[in-house]
């Protein structure tokens, strides 16, 4: 069965200048395990459908299930533990500059009720996963771009998610450093099957680690596939 899955899925927004149209009519489905590209020009629609996948934004009309559960029929503590389960990492990191690396991923631990000892523990796992167990005291503003995104990756497996967006990760990084977070990705993908859905407008990201790939133009997807 898909892990996800989008049926006749629409977007409206509501402006000064009249109604946008930022998705339409979406039928899309991905399997556990996919590193899933979603490419298209900016303006194609591709951030809402990620913030529709875990209903950050409601969608104005269709369906979207995440292991066979409509999210529309979930409200309050069941829609955020369903969230739990969908992690998020951006183009701009989000890190908390006021609080340290470790301190960083511990915060969503800390939200979901986990005790500070349970969430450091884990918080140290995490930084050897993505390489950078020396950088646990250190603050962002200390760390570079690629540092930063591989904090951030970490923080967002803290929960031990199903699946992790990836909304523009790479775009703010140079080609070196997105080829290391590129590897890193795919690594946690393999070591640890987290369904990956990743928004690019760049082929060369699609073409390195993915597995499918769906093109979006307008609001509309216009195709779908395997990569090759």
């Amino acid at each position: 069965m898909a892990e996800i899955v989008f049926e006749n899925l629409s977007k409206r927004f509501t402006t000064k200048d009249g109604t946008v149209e930022a998705l339409k009519n979406i039928n899309l489905s991905i399997e556990k395990g996919d590193i899933y590209g979603i490419i298209g020009m900016s303006g194609a629609g591709k951030s809402t459908l990620v913030r529709c996948l875990n209903y950050l934004e409601k969608p104005t009309a269709g369906v979207v299930k995440i292991h066979g559960k409509d999210l529309s029929t979930l409200k309050g503590r069941q829609l955020r533990k369903e969230r739990q389960k969908i992690a998020m990492i951006f183009q701009h990191f989000n890190l908390l500059m006021q609080k340290n690396v470790l301190d960083n991923i511990c915060f969503p631990l800390v939200i979901a009720g986990v005790s500070k000892k349970q969430a450091k523990k884990r918080a140290v796992e995490l930084l050897q996963i993505v390489g950078l167990a020396d950088k646990a005291k250190a603050y962002p503003g200390q760390l570079s771009g690629g540092q930063k995104q591989r904090v951030a990756i970490a923080r967002a497996l803290a929960n031990n998610p199903d699946i992790l967006l990836c909304d523009e990760a790479t775009s703010a990084l140079d080609p070196q450093t997105t080829q290391s977070i590129l590897e890193l990705l795919q690594q946690i993908n393999h070591d640890y099957g987290i369904t990956i859905v990743l928004i690019t407008h760049e082929m060369s990201v699609v073409q390195k680690i993915c597995n499918k790939v769906a093109i979006l133009e307008k609001g509309h997807l216009v195709e779908t596939g395997s990569v090759s």
